[in-house]
């Protein structure tokens, strides 16, 4: 594990993309992986590549934005690993219309999962990291907390993610846990697709048309995401917390 402690890590919304990118790697660092999100067997295909490559991984099927769901699997956790001291908040969905039809169940589904979700995961976690006095948090914003056409809902969660981040890094710093928000641009999943699709795009030329504002030439992938998330939970990131981390290509406009 190149001198890291092994340490016990929830990656919510870890069926698939990013969520799922994010518990390989985390797994390969040598860490203890809680494969968590509503869809149990794709969960299990996570944890199965992860012990296959020799790392340690549990399945865990649960709600984000019901307390006593994450109350039960960080319960689940703690009985198979021990104290969960990394918490990456990844759970997330789309209900992507323009203001005028969107309807309020599109706003709250997407505000349960996103800050409701985090809120909830947070605090049952902290309790562990604060009794350890070592903890990383890390959350899922992105670049349309900055505004974007069509996610009213979608940008307002992703903009108070960024605003808990930076709350809970002045209130948990004092016990040794930071907490950090990383904000992709365009990353290539099927959520992204599902976007495309919305638009009547092929994702093909969705893609194109994102490339050609991104100065590196290239869509991200969850694994580039991963990588970040990587070193923010990382031993050597303690100093860096309260911080909101484009990883958008330097992407115009």
């Amino acid at each position: 594990m190149q001198g890291q402690t092994r340490r016990v890590a929830i990656v919510t919304g870890a069926a698939r993309g990013i969520g799922a990118a994010t518990a390989r790697h985390l797994a390969s660092q040598g860490h203890a992986v809680a494969v968590l999100d509503l869809d149990l067997e794709a969960c299990d295909v996570v944890c199965e590549e992860i012990v296959a490559a020799g790392g340690e991984a549990v399945a865990i099927s649960a709600d984000v934005a019901d307390e006593a769901a994450v109350d039960a699997a960080i319960v689940t956790v703690v009985e198979t690993f021990g104290a969960p001291t990394i918490l990456v908040n990844n759970a997330g969905i789309t209900r992507d219309n323009l203001l005028f039809k969107m309807t309020a169940d599109d706003w709250d589904s997407v505000m349960r999962v996103h800050l409701r979700g985090a809120f909830l995961m947070t605090q049952a976690v902290q309790k562990h990291m604060v009794s350890e006095r070592y903890g990383r948090i890390v959350n899922l914003s992105s670049t349309s907390a900055r505004g974007n056409r069509g996610q009213a809902n979608y940008a307002a969660a992703k903009a108070g993610i960024q605003g808990f981040t930076k709350t809970i890094a002045i209130e948990l710093g004092p016990f040794g846990v930071t907490a950090n928000a990383v904000a992709p641009g365009f990353v290539q999943t099927e959520m992204t697709e599902a976007t495309a699709a919305r638009l009547g795009m092929s994702f093909t030329d969705f893609t194109a048309a994102a490339v050609a504002k991104i100065p590196v030439g290239r869509g991200g992938t969850p694994e580039d995401i991963a990588a970040l998330v990587g070193y923010l939970v990382s031993e050597s990131a303690g100093y860096v917390s309260g911080q909101i981390i484009y990883a958008d290509g330097a992407r115009r406009g």
